[in-house]
């Protein structure tokens, strides 16, 4: 069954019948089980998020709105749930991945560029542990998911000026503390007829 036809059954369907939301969870629990991986950094919270994400859409499936995808809302019911478990928490941080390609291996690569690699990737994870939940969010729905402005304004409940701003803020300053960790200068910039000091 496509996802269209799903997300026009749940509506159709009272009271929501178990193996039609059993088939909507085995169609969405592994991008819902990433997003909130990607929020917590861990994969025991990431499964009881998800767990939590889809008995609260099993309970409110009434307040679905067919004219958005059904993904779309999933992703934001975990966005919200993860957003409160890092609150609850009181964590400023936490850790995700960057980019998922960094979990396959480049076959091409000798062992001393897969180390600077390595490094690299834990020190953008790290770098994203100073984003705010609600930007880290902004930042992962847009990033693996590629959401737009609006989609993105639409799970968070954001406006869409809302949106751009954290996404701008947050990449701002995910590359001021990745230059700082790599020791350039953030103050003035270098002159043309200075050295580069190493």
């Amino acid at each position: 069954m496509n996802q269209t036809s799903v997300e026009s059954n749940l509506l159709s369907i009272t009271p929501l019948e178990p193996a039609e939301f059993t088939r909507i969870v085995e169609e969405n629990q592994k991008p819902v089980f990433n997003l909130c991986y990607r929020m917590l950094g861990d994969p025991n919270d990431a499964e009881d998020a998800s767990q939590e994400t889809f008995w609260k859409a099993y309970k409110n499936y009434n307040r679905y709105d067919p004219s958005r995808s059904l993904l779309t809302w999933l992703l934001s019911i975990a966005a919200h749930h993860c957003i409160d478990q890092i609150r609850k928490r009181r964590m400023k941080t936490i850790s995700i991945d960057l980019f998922a390609d960094e979990l396959l291996p480049d076959t091409g690569s000798t062992p001393e560029k897969a180390t600077v690699e390595s490094d690299e990737k834990n020190r953008l994870r790290g770098l994203l542990r100073i984003l705010a939940p609600d930007d880290r969010a902004a930042i992962v729905m847009r990033y693996w998911y590629d959401f737009s402005d609006e989609e993105i304004g639409t799970a968070l409940h954001l406006s869409v000026s809302a949106v751009k701003s954290r996404l701008f803020r947050a990449r701002k300053q995910v590359a001021l503390a990745w230059q700082k960790s790599q020791g350039e200068n953030i103050g003035e910039p270098r002159r043309q007829h200075e050295p580069l000091s190493i």
